[in-house]
């Protein structure tokens, strides 16, 4: 596996020549480093070489790196599943949430989010292509719980995200993610015009890119294969 940096470099020149074959405005994708189950020198490493928002997924091993790289100028994002007894460390620990698809889970974040703190960034996971392994919303279930949510104070509502199952094929990959856009579109309005589409991995990043992506997580074309999941994680 070439060095942290390198694999940098190629996944932002991956990002960058989708956008120029897609029309999309070039450099205007974000990219989401997805750190999960990798050490805090791995994180220190795309640190140094430009890279500021991080991904994890498991609340007490995000925690240990948060406190071992104080200061930083780093953005945690939050993107695995929301246990309700650990929404208050996310609430004070974390500037954005991708996996919201309850509305307990927002008032929890809402109601646990320090008042010195701005509001906590938002996308509602929507399940596009249904798996038992997978949380999200329906598509018939997400208007819903928007409404119920968008005006809570502590809280900006910032988009959508999904998972789709994986795919080799370049069109297959495209439909789940030109769905997710079309819900997008459906649900905006001027006050919440959920700008953020999280969608868009490693594998099928260009796919999520030709349909609208503006923030794709990538983790293992990054840091390489990932690591085993502990049984301590959670």
């Amino acid at each position: 596996m070439p060095p942290i940096d390198t694999c940098l470099e190629r996944v932002k020149q991956r990002i960058l020549t989708a956008e120029l074959l897609y029309g999309r405005v070039p450099r205007s994708v974000q990219l989401l480093a997805v750190s999960k189950t990798r050490h805090a020198a791995e994180i220190g490493e795309a640190l140094r070489a430009g890279q500021r928002r991080f991904g994890e997924s498991y609340l007490q091993e995000a925690l240990e790196k948060i406190g071992r790289l104080p200061g930083r100028d780093i953005e945690w994002h939050f993107i695995g599943r929301i246990q309700s007894n650990k929404t208050r460390a996310i609430a004070e620990n974390f500037h954005w949430v991708h996996s919201i698809d309850k509305v307990k889970q927002a008032r929890r974040l809402n109601d646990q989010r320090p008042g010195i703190l701005p509001p906590l960034n938002i996308c509602l996971q929507i399940m596009i292509d249904p798996e038992e392994s997978k949380g999200g919303l329906s598509v018939a279930d997400a208007e819903g719980l928007l409404g119920q949510v968008e005006d809570f104070p502590r809280l900006r509502f910032r988009g959508l995200m999904t998972l789709p199952a994986p795919s080799d094929d370049l069109a297959s990959q495209r439909k789940p993610f030109r769905a997710l856009r079309l819900l997008r579109d459906s649900l905006a309005t001027p006050q919440t015009p959920l700008e953020t589409l999280s969608m868009g991995m490693s594998g099928d990043l260009e796919a999520a890119i030709a349909e609208g992506s503006t923030l794709v997580r990538v983790g293992t074309a990054i840091f390489g294969p990932r690591q085993p999941i502990s049984t301590q994680r959670n």
